[in-house]
């Protein structure tokens, strides 16, 4: 069973994140106080250790202020056709 998470799409959504906060100019505390949670948690995310569900994505690039479509559209080019569950 492959593992999805630091696999190539999870680095290329988490490098996603990282550039759309420092796009939107905020650091990763301000992200936080947006999305009503610790700066751990946005750390956590943005280093790979954890993973995020669809309706968690769909909150942070709302505080992003990000299209969710090009973010999806990102990692589901950079997963390989054969990566399996």
């Amino acid at each position: 069973m492959a593992k999805t998470i630091r696999s190539k799409g999870h680095e290329t959504l988490c490098q996603a994140l990282i550039e759309a906060r420092k796009s939107a100019g905020l650091t990763q505390a301000e992200l936080a106080d947006r999305l009503r949670c610790h700066q751990s948690f946005v750390a956590r995310i943005e280093s790979g250790e954890r993973r995020i569900d669809v309706v968690e994505l769909i909150v942070l690039t709302r505080a992003l202020g990000i299209a969710i479509e090009d973010t999806v559209a990102l990692v589901e080019h950079s997963t390989p056709k054969d990566h399996r569950i």
